[in-house]
């Protein structure tokens, strides 16, 4: 999977907010190894009652709110919330994200050195690629990075969880 995506509205903490787009040098993953299709409402409903939790309207507007964003901070998922239900607060935000990560529904990354982003957790695992001067974001397949993940399981047996992967730099338009 590789796209770029443009920071959120929320700076310093660069996010996602836009689809995918072709990265210079960087060719798409074929259709047959994207990303599973996005879970649908009826399918965060099966899941949920199937681990004894009820779909309340926070948690529906939280995983509408992921999905829509992509890649975002529980401020940019609380003022998405609050477009539709005024009443819900940063604190719901935060439990019902952290519930969801614990179900497996969603997982985070550090994208900066401010709040975490969220995404859904179907979505393929992917290396972030954040540039310093100008907070895009892309995206890239994680075996871009399988030789430094061998060598550190080599040289240190350090297992690396590469779906936490962000490594800085400067994006191609910023170098030209």
């Amino acid at each position: 999977m590789t796209g770029t995506r443009q920071p959120s509205r929320t700076p310093p903490t660069p996010s996602a907010s836009s689809g995918p787009s072709a990265s210079p040098g960087l060719s798409p993953a074929s259709a047959s190894s994207g990303p599973p299709a996005s879970p649908t409402p009826s399918t965060w409903h099966e899941e949920l009652r199937a681990r004894g939790y009820r779909v309340t309207p926070q948690r529906q507007l939280v995983l509408e709110a992921v999905t829509k964003l992509g890649h975002a901070t529980p401020e940019d998922i609380c003022g998405e919330v609050q477009e539709t239900a005024r009443g819900v607060n940063i604190s719901t935000v935060y439990r019902t994200l952290e519930l969801l990560e614990q179900l497996g529904m969603v997982t985070h990354t550090h994208l900066g050195h401010g709040a975490p982003t969220y995404h859904l957790a179907s979505e393929a695992d992917h290396v972030h690629l954040v540039c310093r001067d100008c907070g895009q974001i892309t995206e890239v397949s994680p075996d871009l990075v399988d030789g430094l993940v061998s060598t550190l399981d080599e040289r240190l047996g350090f297992e690396t969880d590469v779906q936490h992967l962000t490594i800085f730099g400067r994006c191609h338009t910023c170098r030209s």
